[in-house]
């Protein structure tokens, strides 16, 4: 077994820090349209994961989103309170409710998303296609059979 190194040889370490550095940027662009990055994201992901299906559930959109189903929920329903989102009972199964980005909710998705796509080139550089690539490896043990599209 290979002996500690310590933290300046661990790409934990880096990408820990590296993590803190993306979402502290992210979150000061968001800021102008009123968004944090756990909003962004769940609006994000009900938008992205009705384009290849059905209205999404809340919970495929917080799964999509990474977030605490808890913290989810109430984030979900504020999203809703502002006319970002709404929350509809599955014809089916009054206990699921659909997510569906209202016109509103689109337009501010769109503009995050140009927002996090800079920020992502500002941060990474323009060809972070091997890094995505290798993040994508990794992180699909959290959230497997996901299209990459």
């Amino acid at each position: 077994m290979p002996e500690p190194q310590g933290p300046l040889q661990s790409p934990g370490f880096w990408l820990h820090h590296a993590a803190l550095e993306w979402r502290a940027t992210v979150e000061r662009n968001l800021r102008p349209l009123g968004l944090t990055l756990t909003q962004f994201n769940l609006l994000a992901s009900a938008g992205w994961l009705a384009r290849h299906g059905d209205l999404p559930t809340q919970q495929q959109v917080v799964d999509m989103a990474g977030a605490d189903r808890m913290m989810g929920s109430r984030v979900i329903r504020a999203l809703a309170d502002r006319g970002l989102l709404t929350r509809i009972a599955d014809p089916a199964d009054a206990r699921i409710l659909r997510i569906e980005a209202t016109a509103a909710g689109k337009d501010v998705a769109r503009r995050g998303i140009q927002l996090v796509v800079d920020t992502d080139a500002e941060i990474f550089g323009p060809d972070s296609a091997d890094l995505t690539e290798r993040l994508q490896s990794i992180a699909a043990q959290r959230i497997p059979n996901l299209d990459h599209d």
